[in-house]
């Protein structure tokens, strides 16, 4: 796993960012620009994304998961803080279940934790495999990143984050391209279908009661549920009752913002990574609205 390191000033806390399907660590750039100077911060990337190995398997959200596990145990990561948006909440989450003293804090970015239901039935049950995922044939290959950026910066939900955003997120977001010229995808598109094909498998409610540190909960905009075989990558996939499942929970519903938040509103979601979320929602279990100027879906 590769990962960016920000070098704080010792003693100061250290925070652990884990993106989400089809990111890279450099996405959270501007976060980072919006934490306490003084910290440390760790953005790794999960494998099969940005500069990690692209060596399956990619079936099972818990390949994922454990490579985290792995990183904290080389890291000998203890009491951090860790934040994890989408895909990577859910990483974060089963993380902090197999490894309790590394995180003091974790901050659940819209994390991919569905309703129950959701689970155990497949999603997709027309496709024999990933490269039938309508992800699978994202273009791939870009003479440079201003293509990149030219091609989505019109397009929803890019059209929606900031400038700067869209610009870590292209620059960082592209590899030479080893079979010519160009560049292509840090992701494949093999590799992100892989994660939406089996999102279906990762349960994890029942295991969510094992997490005894704080946990701020932040959800975006929530959306009826896409058709079998439809993924909505605007609104939100967490469950409205998630944080009922955690001892020590705070819910912030933010309907303003979508599922990409920390590309909407990089400050935003950094004054919660910093800010115990009981100093910034009106109590434990309240929501908390925020405009930030995102349009409904």
């Amino acid at each position: 796993m590769a990962y960016y390191e920000w070098a704080g000033v010792p003693g100061a806390p250290t925070a652990l960012l884990v993106h989400a399907t089809g990111f890279h660590g450099r996405v959270w750039d501007q976060v980072v620009k919006h934490l306490p100077k003084d910290w440390r911060v760790l953005a790794v990337e999960m494998r099969g994304h940005g500069r990690s190995s692209k060596e399956g398997p990619f079936d099972a959200w818990e390949h994922f998961a454990q490579d985290l596990v792995e990183l904290v145990d080389h890291l000998e990561i203890e009491d951090w803080i860790a934040a994890g948006h989408s895909m990577g909440g859910w990483a974060v989450c089963h993380t902090a279940i197999e490894r309790p003293k590394a995180f003091k804090r974790l901050v659940l970015i819209d994390p991919t934790i569905n309703s129950p239901e959701f689970y155990g039935i497949d999603r997709y049950p027309d496709m024999k495999g990933a490269e039938d995922h309508p992800v699978a044939r994202r273009r791939n290959e870009w003479v440079d990143w201003q293509a990149l950026f030219d091609r989505l910066k019109d397009r929803e939900p890019y059209s929606f984050w900031q400038t700067q955003v869209l610009t870590d997120y292209c620059q960082h977001g592209i590899l030479p391209n080893p079979a010519g010229p160009g560049y292509v995808l840090a992701c494949p598109p093999i590799v992100e279908a892989s994660v939406f094909r089996y999102s279906w498998r990762g349960a994890i409610h029942d295991r969510l009661s094992a997490i005894t540190a704080p946990v701020t909960l932040l959800r975006a905009l929530r959306r009826a549920h896409p058709p079998k075989g439809e993924t909505d990558f605007i609104g939100s996939p967490t469950w409205e009752k998630l944080a009922e499942l955690f001892p020590n929970a705070t819910d912030v519903y933010l309907p303003d913002n979508t599922h990409f938040m920390p590309m909407e509103d990089p400050a935003l979601v950094a004054g919660y990574i910093a800010t115990h979320a009981r100093t910034v929602a009106t109590s434990p279990g309240h929501s908390r609205s925020h405009a930030s100027g995102i349009p409904p879906g």
